[in-house]
């Protein structure tokens, strides 16, 4: 049974942690009470470390000429400052971290759709941006796993969030004890998933393992980093799995029969068409993979990015991954 690593995961406060959202509530979520168990969180209240009570006064982003500032109507105050201020410091001083999980539409937390007002009070919304805080942290750390917890409803992102989640964090701790021995183990554990990433990045980094310039293991590491926080930053495309799919089950081109091999297309093709998920194509792989004996492809984390328990194939079919 695979081992995983424990993700580091920086999440809005007001998921399951604490009473702390402006009118006092805790929101109850899915995938944080699922993660629970696999992740070390860390929670903030971007609002509250600035001295918002609870509860609060509503705030919101106003346009001011070319300028977007966070404003509370019922006093006047102009948080900007405060909040940037905040996100500045509190982002310098975590350690390394995995992830973000913060709360959609929120002025400090949303990553996305967050409301512009035109005007202090009684204005149209005039235009979609994203909070102050999600907007520091994705200046600083772009590359890692981010997302807001209302778009993980949909299948496809919440199973790409979970797999860049687990791989950082798989490589986080591989760095820990740096050798080249445990990157070239890394990566090529990782083979077939990256592939289904972006084939000619794979080629990329593993010219980067083969370090025929012969650099330190330090500078091999940096720039394996940058490539792996590039290829991740988009999911998988249907076309790319049936190409992986197709590649590992070469494998076994000579052991299976002729109805094998076309139930496995058969299946392929609907995978394609968006008629089954890829866990039944997988599974009829992995089943090879079991039967055959290959011990290369059961180290596979293609078959297994993150941990079983997390699968969850409900789908609000709204929202798509972030490019």
């Amino acid at each position: 049974m695979r081992t995983f690593a424990t993700p580091k995961l920086v999440v809005s406060k007001c998921l399951e942690f604490d009473h702390v959202r402006y009118n006092g509530e805790l929101i109850p979520d899915k995938v944080v009470q699922r993660l629970m168990p696999y992740v070390t969180f860390i929670p903030v209240c971007p609002e509250m470390e600035i001295g918002l009570g609870v509860p609060r006064d509503v705030i919101r982003i106003v346009r001011e000429g070319e300028e977007e500032r966070l404003m509370q109507p019922s006093s006047g105050d102009d948080l900007t400052d405060a909040m940037t201020h905040f996100a500045k410091g509190f982002l310098s001083s975590l350690p390394d971290v995995d992830g973000f999980l913060l709360k959609n539409r929120s002025p400090t937390c949303g990553i996305q759709d967050v409301k512009v007002y035109d005007k202090l009070e009684k204005s149209p919304v005039v235009g979609k941006t994203k909070g102050l805080f999600a907007q520091e942290v994705l200046n600083e750390h772009e590359a890692l796993a981010i997302e807001e917890e209302g778009r993980l409803k949909n299948f496809r992102i919440r199973e790409h969030f979970f797999t860049k989640l687990f791989t950082l964090a798989s490589f986080r701790e591989m760095k820990q004890t740096p050798s080249m021995k445990d990157l070239v183990a890394f990566h090529s554990e990782n083979k077939y998933l990256f592939m289904s990433y972006n084939q000619k990045t794979l080629k990329d980094m593993g010219r980067i393992v083969a370090n025929h310039d012969q650099l330190s293991i330090e500078e091999v590491l940096d720039a394996y980093e940058e490539k792996l926080g590039w290829m991740l930053r988009r999911a998988p495309s249907r076309k790319s799995n049936v190409n992986v799919c197709q590649h590992i089950s070469g494998y076994f081109k000579n052991e299976l029969t002729r109805g094998e091999k076309q139930y496995f297309l058969d299946e392929l093709d609907k995978y394609y068409d968006e008629k089954i998920p890829l866990s039944t194509v997988l599974g009829i792989l992995k089943s090879w993979v079991i039967r055959f004996q290959d011990d290369y492809l059961l180290g596979q984390t293609y078959f297994q990015p993150y941990p079983e328990d997390l699968v969850e194939i409900s789908d609000s079919g709204k929202g798509r991954a972030y490019t």
